[in-house]
């Protein structure tokens, strides 16, 4: 028996755990009570870590598509072949005629997230796109437009704060999103424990809602006018810290302006909200000592998404509880490369758009829900190949089956990824990396979203088969070939050429020099941090908690918060014409999602949806009642996108006019790669969202909010 401390990197929430194995075999995984961050929280899913390294479907080595099914093959010539394919489609299309499409699981693996650039610029296509489509875009740009950086993030300190107002968030389920938390329940609980309150605005009330002091039912898409109208009482009772405000920001007498004409009796019918709890959250709000509001997916994914998000950020900053204790803060990471973002991406959020609707770009990441027209449309730069890593589109890309089946069309596509699944069906090649259990980690990404300042690198639990690739190498060495193949040069050649030379990165030597190059590294002489004294670190090691930045995150020429950016206040024209208009008329569709799931991609895991069937779709008593459906029949949905059967969960939790079903479902096509998911029950939600609603400013899908219909079909 060998005992490994590790960090658990299958969501945002960097539990440590201890990995109990047996030889080749996991024996037991259990919490870390000593971590320096989690304290000994673990969810369910941390049990999948077994399953998904032992997982008999799991791909072990690479495979290429063929006429009588899919056939292993060596990992030259794997890699061989898709440099080819991808440099001879560039060299009769143009640059642009490759894709890609990045999934979630790069942002929980420092070796991805390090050399995937690499890829991007070998291939030099402007034609890219991630999942962040479909997520946290309208967080990025409004922090891009207010600090000058879209990965000057703040996060909500929860640990000293006396005012939670989360809207569209459900930590019970994510375990923290963009907000690192470590014992979700234990650090929400001592807001409460000391005397503090949380206030949570939903649609639903969710798992979050048990453990929060108030829940209030929001319209979808209600969420940037019922902010706007907490300013305007804001600003009308002279609520707003102005002097402190003036020494660090500007535009503040434009933000007032703004969110003058949206009064609480103006928002209420809109929003679902009454005049009176506008009135007194506003006020509880200003008057609490230390005060943070948080939005999260369900303020992200609807089609105020970026307004949304700029006003949670300003509701922080002109209560006084930006970059102070107990507020919005910014993280201090031992590994920061938020300096360097901007190099990167240059000082221009947004530069790119789409060819066919004109969509714009988010850091050089253009919308999702623009990719299936990109490679339907004829025309100079339609997309004839593509590059998909980590990522299943077809099950988060809002009109799912129209994406597979234009994806079914292209000429060539190569897939790095562990599975076959909805998407990786349509690749030529798939190239699998190792499990997460035979590779080192470093959460170099959420350390900078963690609400207290820790750090840890965990090593490897196994040593990878001999043959075996971690995703990382697999990046290095097919950006090589793809050079390596435009100039006209033998890969294999190039590529020991290449590696002679130095040009290969080692992830954890990027993490090492990160780390002695940070705050708390090698100029704090002995105990400065590097790889070498974390590896003797095994429950990592607590920095403190978050402390002010005194302005230097906020990196705009003026080293001040724009509050009034002007595309922001623009755009508030389109949430007054939504507050006086009609109204909905019927029935609206919002996702959510289990604590047992992430996205699409852990139901092959029989401990995670062994029990109840949780693909069910959820409905108001009243609107039940108006529709004669009762609890347990099966239900037509249909939006204009298409239409999914599911049987019926009538409940309370859901706000009237409202229905909600989980996201990441729909695998009944994929029984022979992907057995126990194949049998998981579930329609495909984004068989239902539409990729013609967007939030206008970042592109980003509206998922939350879709009008659809509910008819009853059998028992």
């Amino acid at each position: 028996m060998t005992t490994h401390h590790r960090t658990c990197n299958l969501c945002e929430a960097m539990c440590g755990i201890v990995v109990t194995t047996d030889g080749d075999r996991v024996t037991d995984l259990r919490g870390d009570p000593d971590d320096a961050f989690s304290r000994g929280h673990v969810c369910p899913k941390v049990y999948a870590l077994r399953e998904l390294h032992e997982d008999p479907d799991r791909l072990r080595t690479p495979v290429r598509r063929t006429a009588n099914g899919w056939e292993p093959i060596a990992w030259d010539v794997a890699l061989d072949e898709c440099a080819t394919r991808i440099a001879d489609v560039q060299r009769r299309h143009g640059r642009h005629a490759v894709g890609t499409y990045s999934g979630n699981p790069i942002a929980h693996n420092h070796g991805a997230m390090i050399t995937l650039p690499l890829l991007l610029a070998a291939i030099g296509t402007r034609n890219r796109y991630d999942a962040n489509s479909q997520d946290a875009n309208p967080r990025l740009l409004a922090a891009a437009r207010m600090y000058g950086s879209p990965i000057a993030l703040t996060v909500p300190d929860v640990d000293r704060t006396q005012y939670l107002l989360m809207l569209g968030a459900n930590p019970a389920a994510s375990n923290g999103s963009v907000m690192s938390l470590g014992d979700v329940k234990g650090r929400l609980r001592g807001i409460r424990d000391r005397g503090g309150r949380i206030v949570l605005v939903d649609p639903r009330r969710s798992e979050t809602a048990a453990w929060c002091n108030e829940h209030v039912f929001i319209r979808p898409g209600g969420d940037a006018a019922f902010l706007a109208a907490l300013l305007h009482v804001m600003f009308r009772d002279g609520r707003v810290q102005r002097e402190d405000v003036r020494a660090g920001a500007v535009n503040l007498v434009g933000l007032e302006r703004a969110v003058r004409p949206f009064t609480p009796l103006r928002v209420a019918d809109a929003t679902g909200i009454d005049v009176d709890t506008i009135e007194r959250l506003a006020r509880e709000f200003a008057a609490a000592e230390r005060a943070v509001a948080y939005g999260r997916v369900g303020v992200c994914q609807n089609e105020f998404g970026t307004v949304a998000s700029w006003l949670v950020e300003a509701l922080n900053v002109v209560t006084g509880n930006f970059d102070r204790e107990g507020g919005a803060m910014f993280p201090s990471p031992a590994a920061d490369v938020s300096q360097a973002v901007p190099l990167l991406l240059g000082t221009k959020i947004t530069s790119t758009r789409t060819r066919v609707r004109g969509l714009p770009d988010v850091g050089g990441q253009l919308p999702a829900a623009a990719l299936a027209e990109e490679i339907e449309t004829t025309g100079e730069g339609q997309i004839r190949a593509l590059v998909t890593f980590a990522g299943n589109p077809v099950l988060s890309v809002p009109n799912g089956p129209r994406l597979s089946n234009a994806m079914s069309t292209l000429e060539f596509m190569v897939s790095i990824d562990p599975y076959l699944n909805e998407t990786t069906r349509h690749a030529h090649i798939v190239l699998p990396p190792t499990s997460i259990l035979e590779r080192s980690h470093y959460d170099l990404l959420f350390h900078m979203l963690a609400v207290r300042n820790t750090a840890k690198w965990s090593p490897p639990v196994f040593a990878p088969p001999p043959d075996a690739r971690h995703d990382w190498q697999i990046i290095q060495d097919l950006s090589l070939r793809i050079v390596a193949a435009r100039a006209g040069r033998t890969t294999r050649a190039f590529a020991r050429w290449a590696s002679r030379r130095g040009l290969q990165l080692n992830p954890d030597g990027v993490i090492d020099a990160l780390l002695r190059a940070g705050r708390y590294g090698a100029r704090r002489g002995r105990d400065g941090l590097s790889l070498a004294r974390l590896r003797n670190e095994p429950h990592g090691v607590d920095l403190g908690p978050l402390e002010s930045s005194r302005g230097a995150r906020v990196l705009r020429p003026d080293r001040k918060v724009d509050l009034a950016p002007d595309s922001f206040v623009e755009d508030l024209a389109r949430v007054a014409a939504w507050v006086d208009g009609p109204g909905s008329t019927g029935l609206v569709l919002i996702g959510r999602r289990h604590v047992r799931t992430n996205n699409s991609w852990l139901h092959n895991c029989a401990s995670l949806v062994k029990g109840p069937d949780r693909a069910t779709i959820l409905l108001n008593p009243r609107d039940a009642e108006r529709l004669g459906i009762t609890s347990g029949v099966c239900v037509r949905v249909t939006s204009r996108a298409g239409t999914v059967d599911a049987p019926v969960e009538i409940s309370a939790d859901v706000m009237f006019g409202v229905v909600s079903l989980p996201h990441g479902y729909g695998h009944a096509g994929m029984g022979d790669t992907m057995k126990i998911a194949g049998r998981t029950p579930g329609p495909n939600l984004n068989a239902l969202t539409d990729e013609y609603r967007l939030d206008p400013l970042s592109g980003t899908a509206a998922l939350n909010g879709v009008p659809v219909t509910v008819e009853r079909i059998a028992p």
